[in-house]
């Protein structure tokens, strides 16, 4: 019971919890986006499904820490630059993700324009949206683990601090998934931030390394503003209002 009065295990353990609940900030954000094209009685069940998905591969992954670990070590080496099982996953989920990105601003456009014409958008089906999903998982949960393991040393800090990442995520991802739905602006902006991490995957896959830090940071000052841009839009409307002016008396013929 050592540990419940050990400050050094508390603070790597929250300190692991924040960081984990940052890097699982793209892979909610994916989930809403896919889950946004079910039926809205489908919606709910395929975010949790989903982060329960992201929760176990990312234990498993714990669990197999000296073949994660592996992963770092070079298999082959092209324009000087060694290639390890890491750089081909997430040169590999990075290229999914830009073209997963690009074909979701494809099909948007195409939803409204079939939403114009009277015809009903594509619906995608459960489980598809469920294999893309695992797909994202495993590719965001490498970094995370490979981060939880140069930052703690016991196992069940990490698992813990996975698992109540996790839990905070369920507990927002319904309004994270309402408030990107509700307003189109955000889902556009929400698309472009998946776009970017996507580049920034395949990049770190080619050897160069980027803060996933700034990436977050552009997205949250492009969040706020476009928030500004919302509330300015409920204060001052779009189109000018006509200046009430009182009428005139006419005059009165003598």
């Amino acid at each position: 019971m050592d540990w419940l009065t050990n400050t050094e295990i508390w603070m790597a353990l929250l300190t692991l919890t924040a960081l984990e609940i940052v890097l699982g900030i793209d892979n909610i954000v994916f989930i809403s986006i896919l889950s946004s094209r079910l039926p809205a009685h489908k919606q709910a069940p395929a975010r949790l499904l989903g982060l329960s998905l992201a929760m176990i591969s990312r234990i498993g992954l714990l669990f197999s820490i000296v073949w994660v670990m592996s992963l770092t070590n070079p298999l082959f080496t092209i324009l000087s630059h060694e290639f390890s099982g890491r750089d081909i996953i997430l040169f590999l989920g990075g290229l999914f993700l830009v073209a997963k990105s690009t074909r979701e601003i494809h099909d948007r456009i195409e939803s409204t324009q079939a939403s114009a014409a009277g015809r009903a958008p594509k619906t995608p089906s459960f489980t598809s949206v469920l294999i893309q999903i695992m797909i994202l998982d495993i590719v965001f949960s490498l970094d995370s683990v490979i981060t939880a393991v140069g930052m703690a040393n016991e196992l069940w800090i990490m698992v813990t601090a996975v698992v109540i990442a996790v839990v905070v995520m369920m507990l927002f991802s319904n309004w994270i998934s309402t408030f990107i739905e509700e307003n189109p602006a955000i889902k556009v902006l929400a698309l472009a931030f998946l776009l970017m991490i996507g580049t920034v995957l395949i990049a770190d896959g080619l050897g160069q390394h980027i803060q996933k830090g700034y990436v977050y940071s552009a997205m949250a000052f492009s969040i706020l503003v476009e928030i500004l841009n919302m509330k300015m839009g409920t204060r001052i409307p779009g189109t000018p209002v006509a200046v009430q002016t009182e009428p005139k008396e006419k005059s009165r013929l003598s």
